[in-house]
């Protein structure tokens, strides 16, 4: 985003001729050409947003370093304007939002241009344990800007996708278990899921009260760093933002310091020093140029002691997504008012709604009962142990962050058997204990990206803004890419 605002401000690029480059390339690699279909849907509002972000600064009124930047926001996320807000769903078409989700409204104080919606995979990747990453029934299938066959994993996959092609400057994400982290490595690119409780999720289609949060997905670290700090704010809507108070800041770019690796000891996940050789080649490369910049690294396994907690994790989604759509849906402008009605929508037209896979994840949601049933008290109690296990590991190691894989290679689209995986993945500790973690590029195999991981404790986000920081510019593995027919 610096060199877009130097732009502006000398005069080179206003934000409306900005922002028409952006809805040009939208065109020209998004609907045409490539044809990644990361985009649901542009905003028809986007030039007048950025004629008045233009005529303010020559006014000389500057809201920050996303004054005139055009973002793409994940279609799961309301905005008050003539944009639908579907999490790609039929069911939900027509849902235009009576008013913006509190991160939309921040980021229009912050001077952000709206330039459209992503696509996604549908319900955030909750509807069916067969279902295929980045396909939605409104929005159809995003592709990988890398390899067209290849997927751009979800459940944010057009903001990963957009970044990466640039679609955008920056982009919003969703994550409950590594759809923000997940596609930001499939992509090639940088995504942070902040603490749980950093941003609020008032506006935002849910899946689980515990661990649902927007975050950034950007090209480079101080981006997402600027755009973190532009969405934060305690919400009187959505109660653990209250937990933020004393522990946000609005300034994380100010922690982007090429030494901040010097002399902070690092964790690094054991388990994945096997596995897929190119996968290990990059994490061992990149745990070297952590030691080159003056960290110590400590061998630690955290992944198998949160293992474990996958399935109360789950039980605990199911009962929270139904009480958290339903609440949604009850005042929302959508012709669905209950999970149940959409249950029946897809049925209905099952032709459009489910040609691939089925809804049997929202059906056993809707088999629920309530939030106050042992089961769902029990499955929380211990999936939430994952903040115990993460802080006694960081402290008894003295620790400063833990690194690891963030994923591993991009897999093909397969729409006959759904997703499958790739052997890596480093999301579940951070999204079960709702803390912070921040993907990176790690280096290419065949063209294809991996990410490397930064997570901490809660509230940590200077903290691994800063290592990641220092990691990227030490690295410079980010690529272009190349929208390949296949790999």
């Amino acid at each position: 985003m610096d060199a877009l605002q130097e732009q502006m401000r000398t005069g080179k690029m206003t934000s409306k001729q900005l922002t028409q480059k952006y809805f040009d390339r939208i065109k020209a690699v998004d609907k045409s050409g490539p044809m990644l279909n990361a985009v649901i849907e542009v905003n028809p509002d986007a030039l007048a947003i950025a004629a008045q972000m233009d005529a303010e600064r020559k006014a000389g009124k500057l809201r920050g370093p996303l004054h005139g930047i055009p973002v793409l926001i994940k279609d799961n996320i309301n905005t008050g304007d003539k944009m639908m807000t579907t999490a790609g769903a039929l069911a939900l078409e027509g849902n235009r939002a009576d008013k913006d989700a509190f991160i939309i409204a921040r980021l229009r104080e912050a001077g952000a241009v709206l330039l459209g919606k992503t696509n996604l995979s549908e319900w955030a990747n909750f509807r069916s344990s067969r279902s295929t990453s980045g396909w939605s029934s409104r929005g159809g299938q995003t592709r990988n800007p890398f390899a067209l066959n290849r997927n751009p994993s979800g459940s944010s996959s057009g903001s990963g996708a957009a970044v990466s092609a640039n679609l955008c400057a920056v982009a919003i994400g969703t994550e409950t278990n590594g759809s923000i982290i997940s596609p930001a490595s499939s992509c090639g690119v940088v995504g942070l899921k902040p603490t749980v409780g950093l941003w609020s999720r008032q506006g935002i289609i849910p899946i689980s009260a515990t661990q649902d949060t927007a975050g950034p997905m950007t090209r480079t670290v101080k981006d997402a760093a600027y755009l973190l700090g532009a969405c934060i704010g305690v919400d009187g809507n959505d109660g653990v933002t209250a937990a933020s108070q004393g522990k946000a800041q609005k300034d994380y770019a100010m922690y982007c310091k090429t030494d901040a690796l010097k002399g902070k000891r690092i964790g690094i996940e054991k388990s994945y020093l096997t596995g897929h050789e190119a996968v290990v080649a990059l994490y061992k490369q990149a745990i070297e140029i952590l030691k080159a910049q003056g960290a110590e690294v400590i061998e630690v396994e955290l992944l198998k002691l949160t293992r474990p907690l996958g399935q109360p994790s789950f039980v605990v989604l199911q009962y929270e997504f139904k009480d958290g759509v339903n609440a949604y849906l009850r005042t929302a402008n959508a012709k669905v008012k209950t999970l149940a009605k959409v249950i029946a929508f897809n049925k209905a037209n099952e032709a459009k709604a489910m040609p691939y896979f089925k809804q049997e994840t929202l059906e056993l949601c809707e088999s629920k009962k309530d939030l106050q049933e042992t089961e769902y008290v029990e499955a929380l109690k211990k999936s939430i142990s994952a903040r115990q296990i993460i802080d006694e590991l960081m402290k008894t190691n003295n620790l400063h962050a833990i690194c690891s894989t963030s994923s591993g290679f991009p897999t093909c689209i397969d729409q006959v058997n759904g997703d499958y995986g790739s052997g890596f993945s480093f999301s579940s500790p951070a999204a079960l204990a709702g803390y912070p973690h921040i993907t990176v590029p790690m280096g290419h195999y065949m063209g294809l990206p991996a990410g490397f991981s930064f997570m901490a404790s809660a509230w940590q986000e200077a903290e691994v803004i800063g290592l990641a920081y220092a990691y990227e510019q030490a690295s410079r593995k980010r690529m272009a890419p190349e929208f390949r027919g296949s790999v």
